[in-house]
């Protein structure tokens, strides 16, 4: 009896988190959620998410984006001086570059849907989508990188 009680109010807690749409649909409404406490199935979310960026968690000291890179395109060439930086790569296959200057690069490699990428502070890095479908990611700031609440529809979004 206690076991259920117990189930049926994380259910209600783990909906409600996950902000089910009025229809009851496996649709999850993405927003920024931070600083709260919070909980969501990462995958679900980072496949759901057809935005080039989607801030999902802001706090003082982590950010969690989410992100679709269309075929052929790519994050776009970055350094991020003084923020740590890990990516998980859900869907789709990708080209990872790194290096010291943003003109040569010393490390490059193909990832695909499990891979994890870390890129210390101080690298200039991209990733290209090589795949025939959207590359499907999230990535992890230490410290937030991006404003709370960010949401970019299209890379050109981003540029601007």
């Amino acid at each position: 009896m206690r076991n259920n009680k117990y189930r049926n109010y994380y259910s209600r807690s783990y909906c409600n988190n996950m902000c089910m749409n009025k229809n009851r649909a496996n649709i999850l409404y993405i927003k920024d959620y931070g600083p709260e406490p919070f909980v969501i199935n990462i995958s679900e979310a980072t496949d759901q998410n057809d935005n080039f960026r989607t801030a999902l968690w802001t706090g003082e000291h982590l950010q969690v984006t989410l992100m679709s890179i269309d075929i052929g395109d790519s994050i776009g060439l970055e350094l991020h001086s003084d923020t740590d930086q890990f990516i998980r790569i859900e869907e789709g296959m990708g080209l990872v570059q790194m290096g010291d200057n943003k003109d040569s690069f010393n490390f490059e490699r193909r990832v695909g849907e499990d891979s994890a990428i870390i890129i210390p502070a101080g690298k200039w890095h991209n990733i290209t989508n090589i795949g025939k479908e959207p590359l499907k990611l999230y990535s992890i700031y230490a410290p937030p990188h991006h404003p709370k609440g960010t949401v970019q529809k299209t890379k050109a979004d981003e540029e601007h």
